[in-house]
């Protein structure tokens, strides 16, 4: 099999999966959901006529209004322009979190399915994590390593990798059963060229359904570890230790907390429809 012929194998798929994904409505909901939700977070800020970390007692706790169309928190801060920053802050997290976790993830799953010595003993070490639910192992971490980013980060990170890694070594198997491998094989393509060229061209589908359904467990991850005061530490804006912060008054200003847990639900929400929108248009077995 010539490397050209190998090349369109290997893209022959691409073009397909993104009319299906054009003409899945459900796409456009969650894109334009995400859209909304990304202008706020970076351009929000950039026209909000307030400090996100300038107090004002004297304001503290007041429901919307036109000034403050929001509400304002237990320090008397614009809430809305807070929830601008926090969203950018969670969204910072969950973003680098996973792609951590896709990048280790989907390369030790490759690896495991590419050379099968390493299968047994990565694999191994993948179900230890994967033994460990991902709030707990995340929350474990991020208490071990203590606040900052980029324990933050690789704690995220760490939690969600397991379930990529064996999604990526399940894709990658069944790719290296195909004819093309051996045929890259018998011509003297070396592992580098196999494994980039044709071995992940063909496995991206499934991994990246999952990548994009993994993010909204870091943004959800990321809400928690900052809801249980694990996360980035005040005054950082972020959207759960926002929500934890107006716990303590649900009763005299329940906007706070609503506000917050409304803005990851509008965030996590179309992630997901996103993720099964790529998982229907990358079935093959759609018509």
């Amino acid at each position: 099999m010539s490397d050209m012929s190998m090349t369109e194998v290997a893209a022959g798929s691409a073009g397909r999966t993104w009319r299906r994904m054009r003409a899945n409505p459900t796409m456009l909901i969650a894109v334009t959901v995400l859209l909304a939700v990304l202008l706020f977070a970076l351009i929000g800020p950039m026209i909000s006529p307030y400090d996100p970390y300038e107090t004002a007692l004297r304001m503290r706790l007041k429901p919307p209004s036109a000034a403050h169309w929001l509400g304002t928190d237990s320090q008397g801060r614009d809430l809305a322009t807070r929830l601008m920053y926090g969203a950018r802050t969670t969204l910072m997290l969950g973003l680098a979190g996973v792609t951590f976790a896709a990048l280790v993830g989907g390369t030790i799953g490759l690896l495991a399915a590419f050379y099968s010595r390493l299968d047994n003993p990565l694999m191994r070490l993948v179900d230890v994590m994967l033994s460990f639910p991902s709030i707990l192992f995340g929350l474990s971490l991020a208490a071990m390593m203590g606040p900052g980013l980029d324990s933050l980060i690789l704690a995220i990170g760490l939690s969600i990798m397991p379930g990529i890694a064996r999604i990526s070594r399940g894709a990658a198997l069944s790719v290296m059963a195909q004819d093309y491998i051996d045929g890259g094989r018998v011509i003297g393509l070396p592992d580098r060229t196999l494994m980039s060229r044709y071995l992940l061209a063909n496995a991206y589908a499934p991994i990246l359904t999952y990548t994009t359904l993994a993010f909204g467990d870091a943004v959800l991850l990321a809400a928690a570890l900052g809801f249980l005061g694990l996360g980035l530490q005040p005054p950082t804006a972020e959207l759960g230790s926002i929500a934890a912060e107006g716990r303590s008054f649900l009763f005299i200003a329940p906007h706070v907390s609503f506000a917050a847990s409304a803005l990851i639900f509008l965030i996590v929400l179309p992630v997901n429809m996103l993720g099964d929108a790529l998982r229907d248009a990358a079935d093959r077995r759609a018509s």
